[in-house]
């Protein structure tokens, strides 16, 4: 199999800085431009495997933060202060959650993505879908003035969206990163300051 340049760079610049994936790379972007995480928050990451966005959200928020991640799939990273739920998201209840202790979150951040099908469309719709849930978790667990990253495959159900997004959070903002595939559809919503009196 031929090699891709561009992975390849993201890829061995992620194992040098001790990540397990590129991926981390987006969350650096976007932190860096939308300040999304600070020290001492607690952060749910939705589709943590393998890790890296976790990882990176752990270092911003320091000791005295949390991360929960949540996957189907195992995770590769351990530190203190960080909680696993292996779970699909779908099935996810904000009991469990709430069992360990934590009755809200800062930052929801969601890379999560649908396994691809070939069909833009059908993958567009399947992502909106993750979306959806990633904002009906918002509504149980995000405290009024948190944030939300929630990424997208971008297609016709995008403005209609950020509109739904834009009634929760008082600022919305649609962000390709640099360490994005160039024609990869892939595109984040960053959403700021959750309105719960929008609920």
């Amino acid at each position: 199999m031929k090699s891709n340049p561009w992975f390849d760079k993201w890829a061995k610049k992620a194992k040098e800085l001790g990540y397990p994936a590129r991926s981390v790379f987006k969350l650096i972007e976007i932190q860096e431009k939308f300040k999304i995480l600070k020290a001492g928050d607690t952060v749910l990451d939705l589709g943590a495997a393998p890790g890296s966005w976790s990882k990176y959200a752990h270092q911003v928020v320091g000791e005295k933060g949390k991360v929960i991640g949540v996957d189907l799939e195992e995770v590769k990273v351990n530190f203190p202060n960080f909680f696993f739920l292996k779970k699909n998201i779908f099935e996810l209840s904000s009991e469990e959650v709430k069992a360990l202790g934590i009755e809200k979150v800062d930052v929801i951040l969601s890379d999560l993505a649908p396994k691809t099908t070939g069909n833009k469309w059908v993958d567009h719709i399947k992502s909106v879908e993750l979306v959806e849930k990633a904002l009906e978790i918002s509504t149980e667990l995000l405290k009024e003035g948190g944030h939300l990253v929630a990424k997208i495959f971008e297609g016709p159900q995008t403005p209609l969206l950020r509109k739904k997004l834009e009634k929760m959070f008082q600022k919305v903002n649609l962000f390709k990163p640099k360490s994005s595939r160039k024609e990869s559809k892939e595109i984040f919503f960053i959403a700021k300051n959750f309105k719960r009196s929008f609920l």
